[in-house]
């Protein structure tokens, strides 16, 4: 019966809480508590597979998991207020800047995380993928389908924005999606170019400014300035050698 109604850890608990139950071990009031407890805890984590499933991260990373001492200038306190995702309940953007190598994938996908913990839904995709899906859903007449599958998530993160340049009619695409997310959804952006140059980027300043004008408007920003993850680990283990230091004017003469 419990099975029937797809109350599945109520089933699997249910022998075992009864025999504690008879036992003296457990009231009747506990023993319900504890199966409904549990019922509630394996659907939250069924929720919780689901949602990273279907946000399609790279790879599994975690806020536990970010060094950072390693990175001095990122304010941890101001990553772990993000981690409350109040944010995403609000639609604002998170944009997270820096040079490559230094985690900003890492914390994309970490707050992604969290987000689905939260309980909003998330979608992960590269930069260049979500343009590409955009371009060919306007080519193939079906622009408005991808747009509303890209407006549909909670939280959207674009991962290496500024990696390649955009097609002038590419970078009006994503004006028209950051349009409508704007105060609806949240959007996530790692990039390693600074704002200025994003016009450089789009191949459009004034499309430039008019996206960031919405991104940043309600947003909050993560810099990073630091040493590649993988460079450090090369110089490390030898693979590259530290640069040495300039001579001094003394020693030179």
């Amino acid at each position: 019966m419990l099975a029937r109604l797809k109350l599945t850890a109520m089933r699997d608990r249910l022998d075992g809480l009864l025999d504690e139950a008879a036992r003296g071990d457990l009231s009747l009031r506990e023993t319900l508590a504890l199966l409904c407890r549990a019922e509630v805890s394996h659907r939250e984590e069924r929720r919780i597979q689901m949602g990273t499933g279907i946000a399609k991260f790279p790879h599994q990373r975690t806020l536990e998991g970010f060094d950072f001492a390693a990175q001095p200038s990122l304010d941890a306190k101001q990553v772990r207020d993000l981690a409350a995702c109040r944010w995403v309940a609000n639609g604002d953007a998170l944009l997270i800047q820096g040079p490559p190598g230094v985690g900003k994938t890492h914390l994309a996908i970490a707050l992604g995380r969290e987000a689905i913990r939260h309980g909003f839904s998330v979608l992960f995709t590269p930069a260049t993928s979500l343009v590409t899906t955009l371009v060919r859903g306007h080519a193939e007449g079906k622009l408005e389908q991808r747009m509303a599958q890209l407006a549909k998530p909670k939280l959207l993160i674009m991962d290496e924005f500024g990696y390649l340049p955009f097609e002038p009619a590419a970078a009006h695409l994503l004006f028209q999606l950051i349009s409508r997310r704007y105060e609806k959804g949240s959007i996530l952006i790692t990039s390693n170019r600074a704002v200025g140059d994003w016009g450089a980027v789009l191949g459009d300043q004034v499309v430039a400014t008019a996206i960031l004008d919405r991104l940043l408007h309600h947003s909050h920003v993560l810099t990073i300035r630091g040493d590649s993850y993988r460079l450090r680990e090369k110089r490390r283990s030898g693979l590259i050698k530290a640069t040495p230091a300039p001579a001094s004017a003394e020693a030179s003469q």
